[in-house]
């Protein structure tokens, strides 16, 4: 598999003159680099894959760049289980792990520096003139230390891949996965979803360095949430954009990104589950619900929404809709410990959310019976479950089985939303008129402890009471810069 050089259309024929003119002249300056810290993390997820899979090749590609339009690409944000193993960020990059006698050995394929030995410096797309200064095969092996290979090197690797003893984490990179001939297509799809569902679970208990790269994440979240409340006017309206851009400029300041597409939803908004267009305005009187998250420097995400009245207090009725779903997350966080099941923690949080809708008068029949299998008629004002598991995706551990997680019982170290929500759609006319139009959602990041959890977005308010005192301090404090 070779290094194909990244150019374009555009770009001129030069004259040799011109070639010879850039090839000399240039000071090549070192690169000073260490292990970095957490690379006995990233070994110890490894010998851990390595002990699942015995005598069988296993590999786990980066990720491609994608193109946004035309010649320019989005970021590159490495896949997430390739990342979890070899804290490597660059495309293209594929992790190998080859049987040996002492379990596996790991080797990562990658480009080489396309240093100013070659033209490709300045006529590469990839080269140091275009995107500066890249590691050197021996750079990257001492940051991440793990054995690395050019990449041009991994095509007769991919080709004598055994039959039968090979696993590869497909949908990342095309060009491994037709490399990498499928023998037997209809058996070889279950060994390799097999390979994705152990990462997946291999990734369901956090340990202490991700606690802490998920409390940072959301730290940063707070922040944000923050410097989003001193900019929100209480009598005139703002772009939901301008929002989402105050928030945005926190992530990338303390952190890598957004963990995921902001949802700034004012008015009628609130109530689109998705709502990541953020074309609207916020309007005083009605609420704004945000669900925004920083995405931490070593990828892992945080995940927070809260729903706030843009006058700064709550109309009675908002109020009561607010306090049913704070109800309902409180009562979710009280159940969540060690070996309870994930699956009563949703009907303890749904139970709340339907009792209040009952409160409301809006339930066409009784409690029970709406918490019933058959009827579950509340999920019309809630499509969603109470949460979702989180850590270097915002939807973590999407690939393992159900019996160890929606289905499984929750275990000391996993981390996850708890996130009730009720809409009321502009259109629903099952609905008082007043109520038309109303979304709230609380999210908080929850941590699985030995006798209970602990809440890791606890420095932002829950409460209605709460939420009101917290927004007239931040406004009171007045805008500011990250810093």
């Amino acid at each position: 598999m070779s290094e194909q050089p990244k150019t374009e259309s555009h770009d001129p024929d030069f004259p040799e003159a011109f070639l010879q003119f850039m090839r000399s002249g240039w000071r090549d300056e070192p690169l000073v680099v260490g292990p970095l810290p957490e690379v006995p993390n990233y070994a110890k997820r490894r010998a851990a894959l390595s002990e699942a899979f015995p005598g069988e090749t296993l590999i786990i590609p980066s990720g491609n760049e994608k193109v946004r339009a035309n010649d320019t690409d989005y970021p590159f944000r490495p896949g997430s289980d390739f990342f979890y193993l070899t804290g490597d960020r660059d495309p293209d990059s594929v992790l190998v792990l080859r049987p040996s006698g002492s379990g596996h050995d790991a080797v990562l394929f990658t480009r080489e520096r396309n240093s100013k030995e070659t033209d490709r410096f300045f006529r590469d797309r990839n080269g140091e003139l275009w995107i500066g200064r890249t590691h050197t095969l021996a750079e990257k092996s001492t940051e991440l230390g793990l054995e690395t290979a050019s990449l041009g090197a991994l095509g007769p690797v991919l080709a004598h891949s055994a039959p039968g003893r090979t696993r590869v984490l497909r949908g990342l990179d095309a060009n491994v996965d037709r490399a990498v001939l499928a023998y037997e297509p209809d058996r070889e799809k279950p060994r390799d979803r097999e390979l994705a569902r152990v990462v997946s679970e291999l990734k369901l208990v956090k340990d202490e360095w991700e606690i802490a790269q998920l409390q940072a994440a959301i730290d940063a979240t707070v922040s944000g949430f923050e410097d989003v409340a001193r900019v929100l006017p209480a009598d005139r309206s703002v772009k939901e954009r301008l929002l989402e851009g105050v928030f945005g400029l926190r992530a990338r300041h303390d952190g890598n990104d957004v963990g995921y597409s902001s949802i700034v939803g004012s008015g009628p908004h609130a109530t689109i589950l998705h709502w990541i267009r953020n074309t609207g305005v916020t309007t005083p009187g009605e609420l704004l619900l945000m669900d925004m998250g920083v995405e931490g420097h070593n990828l892992y995400t945080a995940d927070v929404t809260r729903t706030v009245p843009v006058s700064g207090t709550f109309t009675p009725l908002q109020r009561q809709v607010y306090d049913i779903v704070h109800a309902s997350q409180q009562a979710g966080m009280d159940a969540i410990k060690p070996g309870v099941a994930f699956k009563d923690v949703h009907r303890t949080c749904m139970r709340a959310l339907a009792e209040g809708l009952h409160d409301l008068g809006l339930l066409p029949v009784s409690v029970d019976e709406a918490m019933s299998e058959k009827s579950t008629v509340y999920r019309r004002w809630t499509l969603h479950g109470f949460g979702h598991m989180l850590g270097i995706d915002v939807h973590d551990c999407a690939n393992a089985r159900s019996e160890t997680y929606r289905d499984g019982q929750l275990q000391e170290g996993y981390v996850l939303t708890v996130e009730p929500g009720l809409y009321f759609q502009a259109e629903d006319e099952l609905v008082p008129a007043e109520l038309r139009g109303v979304g709230v959602r609380i999210e908080d990041d929850v941590l699985v402890t030995a006798d209970g959890c602990r809440n890791l977005s606890a420095g932002l308010p829950r409460s209605s009471d709460e939420v009101e005192k917290w927004l007239a301090a931040q406004r009171e404090a007045g805008p500011r810069l990250p810093g």
